[in-house]
C-alpha cells in the first residue's frame, strides 16, 4: 500500500515562503537539501508526517506561471473561525469563510488563502471526512 509523504511546489523566495508557511500553518523546516542548481526545503509540523516540499531553483528571477493545472493544497484545523481571525490578524489576507452545503447538508466549512507565490491553500474545519 502506498503512503503519501509529501507534495512539492516551486517557490521564488525561500525565506518568504518559509515565513508564510510557519506563520500560517506552523510548518517548520524538517530538512533542507542544498544542491548546485536547486534547494529542497521540507516543511512539517507535529500534526502529520506529511511534508510540503519547497523547491527553490537557483537563478530563477521571475514568478512561476502556475498555469491552469494547479488546484490547491489543503489543511484541516479544529477551530476554523479562530484560524480565520488569526490569519486576518497576521495580515495573511484569508478569503471569506464558506459553508459548502449543497441540498442543505453541510459538506464542509473552509476558507482559502494564497501563499506568496500564488498557490492556493484551503483551510478546512475538521469534521466529517476532513480530519
Amino acid at each position: 500500500m502506498a503512503k503519501a509523504i509529501h507534495s512539492m511546489i516551486r517557490v521564488l523566495n525561500e525565506a518568504r515562503s518559509v515565513e508564510f508557511y510557519d506563520k500560517a500553518f506552523g510548518l517548520k523546516i524538517a530538512d533542507r537539501l542544498d544542491f548546485e542548481k536547486f534547494t529542497l526545503v521540507y516543511l512539517s509540523n507535529p500534526e502529520s508526517e506529511f511534508e510540503l516540499e519547497l523547491t527553490i531553483n537557483k537563478g530563477q528571477e521571475e514568478a512561476y506561471d502556475l498555469g491552469n493545472g494547479y488546484g490547491h493544497f489543503a489543511v484541516s484545523v479544529d477551530d476554523l473561525d479562530a484560524e480565520h481571525a488569526r490569519f486576518e490578524a497576521e495580515g495573511l489576507n484569508p478569503r471569506k469563510l464558506v459553508e459548502f452545503a449543497p441540498d442543505g447538508k453541510l459538506v464542509g466549512r473552509f476558507f482559502f488563502v494564497a501563499d506568496p507565490d500564488g498557490y492556493e491553500i484551503e483551510v478546512l474545519e475538521r469534521s466529517g471526512r476532513f480530519k
